[in-house]
């Protein structure tokens, strides 16, 4: 029997309907918050000792608090092991990447001249550490190494760690060992879900402390992250993963279908829709999928067809551009792929994604892996205001300012009468005649 695929027409839905459809796994992290606190808890209390049993308990993995860190053996086997085609894809994958982030950094300081006399600018600097999170859950991501680690490396982040769930057999997944070094890191450590984010949010007796943690994970994951933002930075909120795939009337309605496939099999809490206006574009796909799933794993087709059959997936049929073009800003998907052979007609219109993969060419795959952008993107809505990983997030900025003593007597007057203003006597003060006297400078 083939799975139902959800089937939205947005004319026939209310308003309350309509907003269902925006809903994520994500929208509610109440439940897993009570979940983690006592997994946080333990880590914060028995350090590896935790980790180890977490492992053991939720991963199924045989892993002794001794065994939390990946060693030297543990590279030399991945690097013997990994098969060549996967190395030269993630090397591929890899200059891609790395070039696209150098190309990102800003210059290292910049001042100008605000007004006479006065000069102000910014200055980037790294910083100084990071974990980048790399889930296993549903399979093994060593695309999630290389997408967080090297625009640490590129950006000069001097202590990046790597964190991830060991595998059944109690190691860490060979690529995901292979893609670390490829990035430049050397710290790898068997700790995944929310144990993982408190063991580098507090430190244990083999993991650092660190500055901010990086990296897509499963709602237990986003609920740690939340529960320990007081003390890490947990930079923008990656979760599920979530598609919308906008197409046009004037592509095959079976591409369409090939594609809205490629997000909906991550997990069964994924969210994935195919948007259209075009009645043909809806049906086409709608007829394909199932002999797409035909050609995939059980595993994946549970998921893809789970997701698609869900309260959060499917196809929807808009009334129109207009409706289809504000359904896709309402949603703001992590990834939005634009279906046409004219895609650029729709950018300026849309307005909120994670990112734009533009026209036929363009899969969500090849976004994914190897065309240089990051993957990990702001989810549940966050493209409204958060952007993907980029050297931005391993960056800071410094104000830097400077005033010549040309250029002091003005700002002075100004400030001096909003300090006044304002009732602060100590700003006033600063910027009055008694700074002109110690400098002896002449009387306002």
């Amino acid at each position: 029997m083939t799975p139902k695929i959800n089937f939205h027409e947005l004319a026939k839905l209310s308003s309350a309907e309509r907003a269902k459809l925006h809903q994520r796994t994500e929208t509610d992290l109440s439940a897993f918050e009570l979940k983690v606190r006592p997994i946080i808890d333990a880590v914060r209390a028995e350090g590896d000792e935790a980790l180890a049993r977490f492992a053991r308990e939720f991963d199924k993995a045989p892993v002794q608090a001794s065994e939390i860190a990946a060693t030297e053996a543990d590279f030399a086997a991945a690097e013997k092991s990994l098969d060549p085609k996967v190395r030269e894809a993630m090397e591929f994958a890899a200059f891609s990447i790395r070039k696209f982030h150098q190309d990102q950094m800003p210059e290292e300081m910049w001042l100008h001249e605000i007004r006479p006399g006065a000069f102000a600018g910014d200055r980037s600097r790294p910083i100084p550490s990071v974990a980048c999170y790399v889930p296993r859950g549903k399979g093994s991501f060593p695309s999630v190494a290389l997408m967080t680690a090297i625009p640490a490396n590129v950006a000069g982040v001097k202590d990046v760690t790597i964190i991830t769930p060991p595998g059944p057999n109690g190691k860490i997944d060979d690529a995901t060992l292979v893609a670390a070094r490829m990035a430049g890191v050397s710290k790898v450590f068997k700790a995944g879900g929310a144990q993982g984010i408190a063991a580098v949010a507090y430190g244990t007796q083999t993991i650092t402390k660190v500055a901010k943690v990086i990296g897509p994970g499963s709602p237990w994951v986003a609920a740690a992250k939340r529960l320990v933002s007081h003390v890490l930075d947990t930079g923008s909120p990656a979760g599920p993963s979530e598609v919308i795939i906008f197409a046009d009337d004037s592509i095959n309605g079976a591409l369409a279908g090939l594609d809205l496939l490629i997000e909906s099999e991550h997990g069964p809490d994924s969210s994935a829709y195919l948007v259209t206006w075009s009645r043909r574009v809806a049906e086409q796909a709608l007829a394909a999928i199932p002999d797409y799933w035909k050609q995939m794993s059980a595993q994946r087709v549970s998921f893809s067809s789970t997701v698609l059959g869900g309260p959060i997936g499917g196809i929807v049929l808009a009334r129109d551009e207009e409706d289809a073009i504000a359904f896709c800003n309402e949603y703001a998907a992590e990834h939005l792929e634009v279906l046409s052979k004219e895609p650029f007609a729709y950018l300026g219109r849309l307005e909120h994604a994670g990112e734009i993969l533009l026209g036929e060419y363009t899969p969500t795959t090849l976004g994914n892996y190897v065309i240089g952008p990051n993957h990990v993107l702001p989810t549940s809505g966050w493209a409204r205001t958060a952007s993907a990983v980029s050297v931005f997030d391993f960056l800071k900025r410094n104000s830097i300012a400077y005033v010549t003593s040309k250029g002091y007597p003005d700002l002075a007057k100004h400030a001096h009468a909003l300090a006044t203003y304002e009732g602060f006597d100590g700003h006033a003060n600063a910027v009055s005649e008694l700074r002109n006297k110690i400098l002896k400078l002449p009387a306002n």
